[in-house]
């Protein structure tokens, strides 16, 4: 890493809910609403952006612990802001408090853990793993 995190550090993700991150089982009364997967899925990526500058050149992050609450439905067009922001660090392990909101109230919370990798030892180590 250029730096270690600092508590604070956020990073920020805002996206359109379109029909590909609604459920897959609406229909029939059931109002098609964003896919808590589809919400996890922005809050991660919100955590990846606040580490990404953070980051030498040859590593990457990856999520490790996932431990979010789904509070509300968001149907299709509404806007969703997901925000992570840095709460401990220690070395190449990284903890978020995330949140997500839509226009009307917060959708979702909880906590992300993403370790700091390098790329070409995870990559030799999943390889290794294929091969056998």
């Amino acid at each position: 890493m250029i730096r270690a995190p600092k508590v604070g550090d956020s990073g920020e993700i805002v996206f359109q809910v379109e029909p590909r991150y609604a459920i897959d089982f609406a229909g029939n009364g059931m109002p098609a609403v964003l896919a808590t997967p589809w919400l996890i899925w922005f809050m991660e990526k919100s955590a990846m952006k606040a580490l990404a500058p953070l980051l030498e050149e040859g590593e990457h992050s990856v999520g490790v612990t996932v431990d979010m609450q789904h509070l509300a439905a968001t149907p299709l067009n509404c806007q969703v802001t997901c925000r992570a922001r840095v709460i401990h660090h220690e070395g190449r392990s990284v903890s978020f408090q995330v949140e997500a909101r839509d226009e009307h109230e917060v959708i979702g919370r909880g906590l992300h853990k993403r370790q700091v990798i390098r790329i070409d030892r995870f990559a030799q180590m999943v390889a290794k793993k294929a091969a056998s």
